[in-house]
Order: C-alpha cells, then structure tokens, then sequence
C-alpha cells in the first residue's frame, strides 16, 4: 500500500507513464475502510470537532456580503496582506504581500505549484522519509526524480554524509516537513543549517511545509526555513489554514516566495484551480490575527490528546515514538507479530474497529515501514475514548 509504486505502468498506452507510477492515497483509502467498518478514525488527520466561532462566522459573513465571486488569481489582498503580518509576528521577516505570496486551493496545490514552477525535465528532489505520501507523486507529476534520505528513529535524525550525497548537480530542490508528518520531528536550527549549506553548494531550492507550527510539544521551537542566514532567496514557504484553524475541508493554502519564483508559481497555480474560494479567503484574513492565546491553547490542547493517545496505545502494546510536534504518533508494531503493516491495519479496522494508517506509506520502499503503523490524534476525547476501548481487545503474539 504504498503511494510510490516506481516503475509500474498501465497496459493502456493512451494513459500517461506518469500517473502509472503511483497509487491513490493510502491515508484517504484508510478513511473509505473506517466508514465501511464503522471503525474509529485514527488515520486521516483531520479534526473531527469544531472549528472556531469566530471563523465560520467569518465565513458566513462573507457569503451574506457577497464575496462569492473570483477574487484575484494570486489571493484576495486582505488574505496576503494578514500571511504577511502573520509571518512577521512570528518569524519577524518582512514579506512583500504583492509580490511574494500565492494564495492556493490548500497547501496540496500550494506544493505541487511550487514545483511545477521550478522543475524541469531531469531533475532530481530530494525527500526525507518516512514522508507524508504526496511527495513523491508531487516530484513525479512535476517532471523529476525524487532521492530519498532517511530519517531513523526514535529520534528521526538524519546522516549528514546520506544527505550529502543525495544531492547533485541535478537537484533543483530539497523538500522539508517541519514540524514532520509522520513522525512528528521538528527540525532543529543545526539541522537546517546544514541543508542550507548543501542548497547553497547546489543552488537549490528548499521548498519547506510548516503546516503544523503552532503544533509542538515539550519546549519544541519551530524555525521557519527562510529565517536562517543564506535561504532567504531559495525557500519556497508553504502552509495553509487547515490543521492550526481546523478546516482541512476549505482548501486554503499559500506559497512564499521571492518574486522571480513567485511570479512562476502563480502562473501554474493560474492555469491549475484559478484561485481559491473567495469567502472563506476573507474568513482566513479574520484567523490569522487571532491572539496568541489561541496558539498557545491549540498546543495546549494538543498535548493533552498527545499524551492521551501514547497512554492508550502503550497500553495496547504498541512501542510508540514520542512526536514533539504536529499531531501524529509512529509506533513500532512489531509485538503483534503481523507479517507486514497491510495486514495489521486491515486487521485492526475489520476486527478491532479502529483504523491507522500503514507505516509503509511513508517510504520508498515498502519493507522500511512494513512494522510501523501511524496514528492521528486529532479527535475529540469521546472519540479518544472508544478507541481505547475497542484497542483493548488487542492480543500481542
């Protein structure tokens, strides 16, 4: 069940090579499962709670004001001009929202605008795994080669030698999560210093997905990429309103970048969905100057249903990695004694009424994460509670 299924073709030659080269998500196909099986949803990471008041009403309003037609291709100004203030409040740099912001249908867009704007036949992406799923279909469908480094557990490190030689005089591009999913690492400034030396060496881009950066656990600090001395000019910034508002169904997402790149991003982003929804656009310019209360309550929160969901599955008899950021745990499943993580999973989402998603989605190969299994804790505690319940009647091998 993995999304990257390299080499494999379709028998109909009227259909591109390169949709034959992957599969549909693995996540979402969890989700299909859970609904079939009235199972527990602890694999798609969406809320299953509200999202703020404050917010929808936001939205609402807009509607009943009529903002329902398109706004400008590249985002609504009092979208881009709140990202701006956002990213200066807490990053204190200075983004110019005329010229450096792409407002997108999600960060999904976001990121595969962003790579189409810069990827040319031949070249290579490098990607950490385990990885969330649509990188390596993102680098496909955009023209290139992904190149695969890997992050070890417990505390996904990665080899700096490995990552040195990922990178060639092909490499347009290093993809980088933080705070990661999967596994919920958070960069550290080190770290990013030395991908910023190998772009540097390169002249590559770092295209970096902060999604989650209000989402971190145990005095965790979220470094934003173009923050570090020498990426200001070679980072491509994506984030989107879905995980820190709660509305992973708007599609609501952007891209920050330096004008020569933003002007090609928004060329492909034109030509790809025109634009995002233009109510909810003006809802997103209402959250992103929420108080800093409402950030330091949503990591709050969050770590509660972290250290919930650990107690639960420890409990269970999972061997779980402790994430110090986003909302998702990796866990070692090695003691149920399952011949790979498939199995496991449809295991656990007919019989135990709960469902995850395989580890083995989250890498190249397969085999790297056939004893892994990711779960989602972002749910509510009633639906916390019945997966405690029903994982009780897990038996170890």
């Amino acid at each position: 069940m993995n999304p990257v299924a390299a080499g494999r073709v379709s028998g109909d030659t009227r259909l591109s090579e390169k949709a034959g080269q992957f599969t549909e998500s693995v996540i979402r196909e969890m989700t299909r499962l859970a609904l079939a099986h009235n199972a527990v949803n602890l694999s798609q990471g969406f809320p299953d709670f509200g999202a703020p008041e404050e917010i929808k009403a936001a939205a609402r309003d807009a509607i009943t004001r009529d903002i329902n037609q398109y706004a400008i291709t590249w985002g609504a100004k009092s979208l881009r001009n709140a990202i701006a203030e956002k990213f200066q409040l807490t990053q204190g740099l200075t983004i110019d929202p005329e010229r450096e912001i792409t407002v997108c249908c999600g960060s999904t867009e976001a990121m595969m605008a962003a790579m189409m704007a810069i990827i040319n036949p031949g070249d290579e992406v490098v990607v950490f795994e385990p990885f969330y799923e649509n990188y390596g279909p993102d680098a496909i469908l955009s023209g290139a080669s992904p190149r695969f480094v890997r992050l070890r557990a417990p505390d996904w490190s990665f080899d700096a030698e490995e990552l040195a030689r990922a990178f060639s005089n092909k490499t347009k591009a290093i993809i980088l999560n933080t705070p990661n999913n999967p596994t919920g690492k958070v960069f550290s400034r080190a770290e990013m210093e030395t991908i910023r030396d190998l772009c540097v060496r390169h002249n590559s881009f770092l295209i970096t997905d902060e999604i989650y950066e209000h989402m971190l656990y145990d005095g965790a600090k979220h470094i934003s990429a173009a923050t570090i001395e020498g990426l200001r000019e070679r980072t491509i910034t994506i984030n989107a309103l879905s995980k820190t508002y709660s509305v992973t169904g708007w599609r609501v997402g952007w891209a920050i970048a330096p004008p020569e790149v933003t002007s090609a991003i928004r060329k492909v982003h034109d030509f790809l969905t025109v634009g995002a929804a233009a109510p909810l656009q003006e809802a997103g310019a209402i959250a992103l100057r929420f108080p800093d209360s409402y950030y330091e309550q949503l990591a709050g929160d969050y770590l509660e249903r972290r250290d919930r969901l650990l107690g639960i599955l420890g409990d269970a008899g999972f061997k779980c990695f402790t994430p110090r950021g986003a909302y998702y745990i990796m866990t070692d499943i090695s003691a149920f004694g399952f011949a790979n993580d498939v199995d496991f999973a449809r295991y656990l989402v007919k019989e135990i009424g709960v469902a995850a998603v395989p580890g083995s989605s989250f890498y190249h190969n397969p085999a790297d994460g056939a004893q892994q299994l990711r779960f989602t804790f972002c749910k509510k505690e009633t639906t916390l509670a019945e997966a405690s319940r029903r994982l009780a009647r897990l038996r170890r091998k």
